[in-house]
């Protein structure tokens, strides 16, 4: 377990000691139970029940009316004695013959005993048009598991009795059956009528099986938690049943990502604070510039640090809810973040696996949408800070980036060469030929990548420009034309057209010697040169010295003494001068570039910081769902050849699917958004052998670059490839495609404006053609998914484009496409909408149909039902424990699913919306007159 850094992670104790607790109160109940009943068996089974019932000749209030009917499961544990209510299933419409398609699942931590008593109770939903649902009591059947479990063929049928056990008003039949083993009994054809159907009640069990599959694995456990399943059966077009398994956990990287990634901003911003402070003696104008810059710097590193100090206080859920989005602490925790996961089984096809991660749109809440997103912001900033040359000097964001990069090679290669220096002569001290041969070449290697680093215009001009800062410059001519020297250099420049041109604000000072930053960074070239020729002279004394020791050995011992003489103190000198020579490179480097920075900040103070902050909120709730998928993926396909080579030789696809609208704050959501998902082009993974049972992913980098490091144990890391394991990092392609679909976007498409949905699809487009463009030129055609041959990739693609130019309103096709070329593509797929609930809910649930429908061949007169089950709240229990479990009402706070109306509307058509609406406003008019 790590503790550097990041410390105890709390949170994570704390709850491990609950589990704990959990388990130690299960055995002690058992304990207690078995006292209490002596020479009862008390067995715990640690597997998933499934109950999916179907009942018969339901008996109705009234004769003529047609029962809405669903049925409600209350445990009964046999130390208590306690009517627990569980779950529910999903609510079935007009008939006394109802066949219930949703599973009530028991997870394997779910205390089952052979004791334990199942309740189910059917009641008949009356009126649901409002939030309080009226249902009333139809009957009730109750068994043991054991009697279930030890019975013939392990098949129990059940009658269903009114509360006082006298009427009845049906039957169940309750089976007991393996996911994944398809029985003679549960492969006979189905009919779609009801009638003709028999009372079934499946209790369905199967293997100890957590998020991480079949497996268990422990990696993938620490990332997720807290799983919740839902199970359904479905039939088949050719009239079989095919069972699903519908997974949703949360992760730890909810918090575990941002906390790293704010803990790397604080040193970044001290490091950058610091290299200001040593920038030296300036002018009045300059120093006053650096002052001002250092305080706000200082206030937003404050910012960072308390935020930081905050989120390790954090306790309880692993995940942000919709209604904390606001909250000025939790601004860099994503929204809602989960993984959606449906398994697939059907009766001939093979099994399958399909993860969606469900998040909130990265937009800074708090922060606000006045004003707009991050990418109309930062367009107007940078047009405001050209207008601000007469106070400083003007770089472009390009060119400050530069300034960003080559301090971090500073930073990173400074050291490495002084590492590599010091084994060198360590080498020589043992005087060891191999082990100096590594080191000079290891020495030289990262000599020239720092000699190079430098070989920049930009730096050249920024020396110029610092020394014209310093106190008592006179600046003698301010706008020299270049001499010929400079004419030269610019025609070099033409023939090297990436070198970076001189800015035009930048004063000359004709007494500034520019060659002489050319001889400061030649001479640390010039010193490895020397080094490298010690080196060689030594090693070839070496060589001869060896022969002559083979031709007269009694003197071999003197001929080393005389031949080889003291390695290190020959070394020593030249090594001392590299070291001389980059130290004073890296001094006016850093002070060069540090003053590019200073003047970044200064032309934009306060706006500058503040949207720093804004950006580094929304990366940081891009980048924490990004590395969630990304784990997950690469556990799903650890077994997938192809997938791995597709990995490390093309890059990773990822493909956020949309939802906002493009009117009100939602447009600055959706701004905010686009520049968070396009700055994960910058993230790239690493993958490495877990020293621990710590497998969270570690991050280093700084705002321009970060590397990703995910931790495997070393029987999944031995299942890589030898690309991958050598360390080869791993490119990440970031696609977002929108499209809004609700009341607003219809306002926006009708009054407004939809320019920015329009000019982020066809951006992302092309990103997505240069990804498929790379992929058929590096991999081949074999590596897609066997079962998704029959579409052709280009059509789609082609076919995508075709839908962003129409720019036809609400076109959800532009979203189908992109999550078909994303599946076939071995993507990751991200589904996003404001809080990652209504919307994106109603958007996956349609696209889990569409894929049953479309690859496992869902009967098509079950779609609509399916559909339905799924989007049921009542299959997740959604019961209040204060209702009266036989008569009343059924209340809950959450939207009653007459609210996804017009969302379903949407996905039509915004001509029924505008009817809906009509129509919703007479009816509330004719109920208040």
């Amino acid at each position: 377990m790590r503790t550097h850094a990041r410390g105890l992670d709390l949170t994570s104790l704390w709850q491990g000691a609950l589990q704990k607790l959990q388990v130690f109160l299960v055995e002690t109940r058992s304990q207690l139970s078995s006292a209490r009943f002596p020479g009862v068996c008390f067995c715990i089974f640690h597997f998933y029940f499934l109950l999916s019932p179907a009942c018969k000749d339901l008996v109705a209030a009234t004769r003529d009316r047609k029962l809405n009917t669903f049925i409600q499961v209350s445990v009964v544990h046999p130390a208590e004695h306690i009517l627990t209510r569980y779950s529910s299933t999903e609510i079935v419409e007009g008939t006394k013959d109802p066949l219930f398609l949703t599973g009530v699942t028991f997870p394997p931590e779910y205390p089952i005993y052979e004791e334990t008593k199942i309740k189910l109770t059917v009641y008949d939903v009356k009126d649901k048009s409002q939030d309080t649902v009226s249902r009333s009591f139809l009957g009730c059947a109750t068994f043991r598991v054991g009697d279930l479990v030890k019975s013939k063929e392990q098949q129990l049928t059940l009658t269903l009795r009114t509360s006082d056990g006298g009427k009845t008003v049906g039957t169940i039949e309750v089976n007991l059956v393996k996911m994944g083993e398809l029985e003679e009994g549960e492969t006979d054809h189905i009919t779609a009528d009801t009638q003709d159907q028999k009372c079934a009640l499946v209790l369905e069990c199967t293997a100890t099986e957590g998020i991480s599959g079949k497996d268990n694995l422990p990696s993938l456990n620490a990332v997720l938690r807290n799983p919740v399943c839902k199970l359904y059966r479905f039939p088949t077009s050719d009239n079989k049943w095919m069972r699903i398994r519908e997974q949703m956990a949360e992760t730890t990287l909810s918090f575990h990502v941002p906390k790293e990634l704010i803990n790397l901003h604080i040193k970044e911003d001290m490091r950058r604070n610091q290299e200001l402070k040593d920038l030296g003696e300036l002018a009045p104008h300059w120093d006053n510039m650096r002052k001002s810059v250092i305080a706000h710097c200082d206030q937003m590193l404050s910012v960072y640090q308390d935020t930081l100090s905050e989120l390790g206080k954090h306790t309880g859920s692993s995940f942000k809810s919709s209604c904390s989005k606001g909250e000025k602490t939790l601004e860099f925790i994503p929204i809602n973040l989960h993984l959606q996961r449906m398994h697939v089984h059907s009766p001939r096809l093979k099994d399958a696996l399909y993860d969606v991660i469900t998040v909130g749109a990265p937009a800074a809440h708090f922060q606000g949408f006045k004003n707009g997103g991050l990418r109309k912001l930062l367009s107007k900033f940078e047009a405001e800070r050209r207008n601000t040359g007469y106070q400083c000097i003007y770089y472009s964001p390009e060119n400050t980036a530069k300034a960003k990069e080559v301090l971090s090679n500073i930073n990173h290669l400074q050291p490495l060469i002084s590492s590599h220096a010091d084994l060198l002569l360590s080498s020589a001290s043992q005087r060891s030929p191999d082990s100096l041969k590594n080191s000079l070449k290891m020495l030289s290697e990262k000599t020239e990548l720092f000699v190079h680093a430098f070989k920049d215009q930009l730096v050249r001009s920024a020396l110029l420009a610092l020394y014209t800062a310093r106190p008592g410059c006179v600046l003698k001519k301010p706008a020299v034309p270049r001499s010929s020297a400079e004419e030269g250099d610019n025609a070099q420049q033409q023939d090297h057209p990436s070198q970076i041109k001189r800015q035009d604000s930048i004063p000359h000072h004709s007494e500034y010697d520019e060659e002489e930053w050319d001889r400061v960074w030649a001479n640390v070239a010039k010193s490895l040169n020397c080094l490298i020729a010690m080196v060689d002279r030594l090693l070839e004394k070496d060589t001869i010295s060896n022969i002559k020791e083979g031709e007269n050995e009694p003197s071999a011992a003197d001929c080393k003494v005389v031949h080889r003489g003291d390695w290190y103190e020959q070394l020593y000198p030249l090594v001392i001068t590299l070291k001389d020579c980059m130290g004073e490179v890296v001094t006016r480097a850093k002070q060069s570039m540090a003053f590019v920075l200073l003047q970044e900040l200064a032309c934009g103070l306060p706006q500058c910081l503040m949207l720093t902050l804004r950006r580094d909120i929304v990366f940081s709730q891009a980048l924490t769902g990004l590395v969630c998928g990304f784990i997950i993926k690469l556990h799903t396909g650890l077994h997938d050849q192809g997938f791995l080579q597709q990995l490390h030789t093309v890059g990773l696809l990822v493909q956020y699917e949309g939802l906002l609208s493009t009117y009100s704050e939602e447009a600055g959501m959706l701004e905010d958004m686009a520049v968070g998902i396009s700055d994960l082009q910058k993230v790239m993974f690493k993958v490495i052998e877990a020293k621990s049972e710590d497998f969270l992913p570690i991050i280093t980098g700084r705002r321009e670059h970060y590397i990703i490091e995910v931790q495997l144990p070393a029987k999944m890391f031995e299942l890589l490839p030898q690309e991958i394991k050598e360390g080869k990092l791993l490119h990440m392609y970031p696609v977002l495609f929108n499209v809004g679909i609700n009341e607003q976007q219809t306002l926006a498409e009708r009054f407004g404006d939809t320019t920015l949905q329009e000019n982020i699809n066809q951006e992302n487009l092309e990103l997505l053609k240069e990804y498929y463009k790379l992929f058929t030129e590096k991999m081949p055609p074999d590596c897609l998914p066997h079962f998704q041959e029959q579409n052709d990739l280009k059509g789609l693609l082609e076919n995508l484009h075709q839908n962003i130019q129409a720019k036809k309103r609400k076109n959800v096709e532009i979203m189908w496409l992109a999550a078909t070329i994303c599946r076939k593509l071995n993507g990751v797929r991200f589904t996003c909408c404001k809080s990652a609930k209504d919307r994106t809910s109603m958007s996956v649930t349609l696209e889990q149909c569409s894929i049953l429908r479309d690859e496992h061949q869902l009967h098509k007169d079950f779609f609509i039902r399916a559909l339905d089950c799924m989007r049921s709240r009542q299959t997740q229990g959604a019961l209040n424990e204060s209702d009266d479990p036989e008569t009343g009402c059924l209340t809950d706070n959450k939207p009653t699913s007459r609210h996804f109306y017009p969302v379903a509307l949407l996905l039509v058509s915004s001509h029924l919306l505008v009817v809906w609406l009509i129509l919703s406003l007479a009816l509330l008019l004719a109920k208040y007159q």
